[in-house]
């Protein structure tokens, strides 16, 4: 059984997580933390926390599972260049999987376009089109500068990205990436990956309708991430798809 302690349990996705983990018979949730509460009055119980309380408390939430050497899953977005440098420092003591996404099928599109960009080659300009929810605090989405790092990657260049297009920008670019934000309503989250060369265009799209499939990944993370040895792991890792 793996003891789990989720953070940020009262937003929309902690809510899930707790509603999910019922769901799986090898997990146990022994901690709900949430503005105001002490982390540290009950990591002594879990195994490992899975983080989706803000950006801002990452690093802190971090230190103290590296103290304790409890196995860590962030899936919050948004970090600072700081941050990500103390999560580095943390994987030296404990497993941590960090994802932009943890949806199975989001996983598939970031193998997808991994894929297309290769078969493609570099006749096809690229675009990312992201619609999430009018609360969502952060653009582009964590998920879309992922595909765009992976296009990047890809074309082995290093990563310009054009948010948005106004006024007289003239001709596109080979090199660039455009990304693109949309924000209305209670959209869960789409995002779509363009391919458009002369005279044909391919397109990649995943369009998530509840967050239980974010939860879902994100618990089976949880559960794959105890045993594994102090490091850094994406969802990619999770599945095998590396």
């Amino acid at each position: 059984m793996t003891r789990i302690i989720i953070t940020g349990s009262k937003g929309r996705m902690g809510r899930a997580l707790v509603d999910c983990a019922t769901h799986f018979p090898d997990l146990q949730v022994v901690g709900q933390v949430d503005q105001g509460d002490d982390l540290s009055a009950v990591i002594g119980k879990g195994d490992v926390v899975i983080d989706f309380s803000s950006h801002s408390a990452t690093a802190s939430i971090g230190k103290l599972c590296a103290e304790h050497k409890k196995g860590m899953v962030i899936g919050t977005t948004g970090h600072s260049d700081e941050t990500k440098s103390q999560i580095g420092e943390f994987t030296a003591k404990i497993p941590i999987v960090l994802s932009s996404n943890y949806s199975t099928g989001v996983n598939t599109l970031f193998w997808l376009t991994r894929k297309a960009a290769e078969i493609l080659g570099p006749g096809f300009d690229l675009e990312i089109v992201e619609m999430h929810h009018r609360m969502k605090r952060d653009a582009p989405s964590g998920t879309a500068k992922t595909l765009a790092e992976i296009l990047a990657a890809v074309r082995k260049q290093q990563l310009v990205a054009r948010h948005g297009r106004e006024g007289i920008v003239g001709a596109r670019t080979n090199e660039e990436i455009g990304v693109h934000s949309v924000r209305g309503g209670d959209v869960v989250g789409d995002h779509t990956v363009i391919f458009a060369g002369a005279g044909e265009r391919v397109e990649l799209t995943h369009k998530a309708s509840s967050r239980e499939t974010f939860a879902n990944g994100a618990l089976r993370a949880a559960g794959w991430v105890v045993s594994q040895k102090p490091g850094l792991y994406t969802m990619q890792d999770v599945l095998g798809l590396l």
